[in-house]
C-alpha cells in the first residue's frame, strides 16, 4: 500500500537538497580542476579521456548497488538513504583535502578514483531521497530545487578557482609536474562542504517511514545468510533492468549522446583555450572556470522558472529545446577569441544543463515504482556513466586520428552530439504522467 505523502514547504523542500550543495561542488572541481591537474603532472592531452575513467567506472559499479541496498535499508534513527550520502561524503571530504598535494600523476589518478566512490555513493541515495519525499505534485519542484543546487555548487566551486587565481596565481610560474598553491584552497572549501552540507540535510529533513509490505521485506532480507545478502543486490538490478520501462530505454539513447558530449566539453575546454587564446594551462583553466561559473549561474537563475514551463509545455519539448542551444553553444565556442565574449554561449549551455540535471529525473520519477526508486535511479545513472565509458575508451583515438588533435575540432564534434541528442528526445512520450 501506498504511503500518503503530505506536500512540503518550499523551505523544507530547499533544506532537504541542501547536501547537493556539497556533492555539486566536489563535481565543479572534477569538471574544471582535475584535467589541469593531470595536465600539471605531466599527462598528454590525449590521455586525459582515460584517466577520467574511474568517473565511468565507479558510477556503472556503485550507484545502482547502493540504491538496491538503500530500497532495502531501514534505521528509525538514520532512516534509510541518509546513512548513504554521509559515508559517501565523508568519503569525498576526505579525498579533496588530499588531492592538491598529489606529487605524480598516479597518485591523483588514485584518488579520482576513491573521490568517485564516494561521490557516486552520495549521488544516487539522494536523487531516490527526493522521490520519496514528495508527492507526484511536487516532484518537478523537487528535481528543479536539485537542479538550482547543482549549478550553485558548481558556481562555487569554479568561482573559488577564478578567485583565488586572481589573488594568488597572478605573478606564479608554471611550473611542469607540480600544482599550484592557489589551487589547494578550492579543495579544502570542497572538502568542508561536502561534509556539512549533507550534515544540514541530515538533521532538518527526516525520511518517510516504509510501509509494513516494505517493513517486512526489509527484514525479511535481514535473516539471510551472508551469501545471499550479498547477491541480492545484483538480483535486484537484474530483475529491474528486465522490467524497465521503456520510456526509460528512450532516455537512454538520449543521454548515450548527451553524456558523451558533455564528457568531451569538460575534457577538451582547456586545452581549446590554450589554442583559441594562446593560454597557459593555467590561464587556460582560469578561463574554463570562469565558462563554468558564467553557466552555473545561468542555471541557479532558470532552474526553477523551469517548473512552469515544464508544467505547461511537457518536459519533453523544454528538455529538447534546451539540447539544441547547448549544441548551438558549443559550435560558437571556438570560433570567439575574446575572453570576455566567449561567455556569451554559456547561457545557452546554463539553461540545458539547467534541464539535463532536473527534467529527466522528474519523468523517471514518474514511471517507476516507489518501493524501486532507488535502483532505478541507480540505473538511471548507469545510462549516464555508460557513454562517459565509452567516451573515455573511444575519444582518444578519434581526437588523435579522425580530429588531428585538434580541440576545436573537438568541441565541435560534441555539438554534433548534443543536436542527435535533441532529436532522439522528441521521442520521450510518456503518457500522461510525463506531462502532469
Amino acid at each position: 500500500m501506498q504511503i500518503k505523502k503530505p506536500s512540503l514547504t518550499f523551505w523544507q523542500i530547499f533544506n532537504m537538497n541542501v547536501g547537493f550543495l556539497g556533492i555539486q561542488y566536489s563535481f565543479g572541481l572534477q569538471q574544471t580542476a582535475i584535467n589541469p591537474i593531470f595536465l600539471y603532472l605531466g599527462a598528454p592531452e590525449e590521455m586525459l579521456p582515460i584517466l577520467n575513467i574511474a568517473g565511468p567506472i565507479t558510477g556503472l559499479i556503485v550507484q545502482p548497488i547502493i540504491g538496491a541496498m538503500s530500497d532495502k535499508t531501514w534505521s528509525p534513527k538514520w532512516g534509510r538513504r541518509k546513512p548513504y550520502f554521509l559515508i559517501g561524503a565523508i568519503i569525498g571530504s576526505l579525498c579533496l583535502f588530499a588531492f592538491p598535494t598529489s606529487p605524480v600523476l598516479w597518485f591523483a589518478v588514485g584518488l579520482l578514483w576513491i573521490l568517485d566512490v564516494g561521490n557516486n555513493m552520495a549521488m544516487e541515495p539522494y536523487r531516490a531521497f527526493v522521490g520519496d519525499k514528495l508527492p507526484e505534485k511536487q516532484l518537478s519542484l523537487g528535481y528543479q530545487m536539485q537542479s538550482l543546487f547543482v549549478g550553485a555548487g558548481i558556481l562555487l566551486a569554479n568561482g573559488s578557482i577564478v578567485l583565488f587565481q586572481y589573488l594568488f596565481g597572478g605573478d606564479s610560474v608554471e611550473v611542469a609536474g607540480e600544482i599550484p598553491k592557489w589551487l589547494y584552497y578550492s579543495f579544502y572549501i570542497g572538502g568542508i562542504l561536502s561534509i556539512t552540507t549533507i550534515l544540514w540535510s541530515v538533521f532538518k529533513t527526516p525520511e518517510i517511514p516504509p510501509s509494513d509490505e516494505e517493513l517486512e521485506e526489509i527484514n525479511h532480507t535481514k535473516t539471510l545468510p551472508i551469501g545471499q545478502r550479498i547477491a541480492k543486490p545484483f538480483a535486484e538490478i537484474s530483475e529491474a533492468i528486465k522490467d524497465m520501462p521503456s520510456f526509460m530505454w528512450k532516455l537512454g539513447a538520449v543521454y548515450l549522446f548527451q553524456w558523451y558530449a558533455l564528457f568531451v566539453y569538460w575534457q577538451y575546454i582547456t586545452p581549446l583555450f590554450k589554442l583559441t587564446l594562446g593560454y597557459s594551462t593555467s590561464e587556460a583553466a582560469s578561463q574554463s572556470a570562469q565558462m563554468s561559473l558564467t553557466y552555473n549561474i545561468v542555471t541557479m537563475v532558470v532552474a526553477l522558472a523551469l517548473v512552469p514551463l515544464t508544467l505547461k509545455f511537457g518536459g519533453k519539448k523544454v528538455y529538447a529545446l534546451s539540447l539544441v542551444g547547448t549544441g548551438l553553444a558549443l559550435f560558437a565556442i571556438p570560433f570567439i577569441n575574446d575572453p570576455f565574449l566567449v561567455l556569451a554561449p554559456m547561457v545557452l549551455f546554463g539553461i540545458g544543463w539547467a534541464a539535463m540535471m532536473g527534467i529527466p529525473y522528474t519523468m523517471v520519477s514518474k514511471v517507476v515504482p516507489q518501493e524501486r526508486r532507488g535502483v532505478y535511479m541507480g540505473i538511471l545513472n548507469m545510462m549516464i556513466v555508460i557513454p562517459m565509458g565509452i567516451e573515455t575508451l573511444t575519444f582518444g583515438p578519434i581526437y588523435k586520428y579522425v580530429l588531428g588533435g585538434s580541440a576545436i575540432n573537438g568541441i565541435l564534434f560534441a555539438g554534433v552530439f548534443f543536436i542527435i541528442s535533441a532529436l532522439l528526445a522528441m521521442r520521450l512520450n510518456v503518457s500522461k504522467t510525463e506531462t502532469d
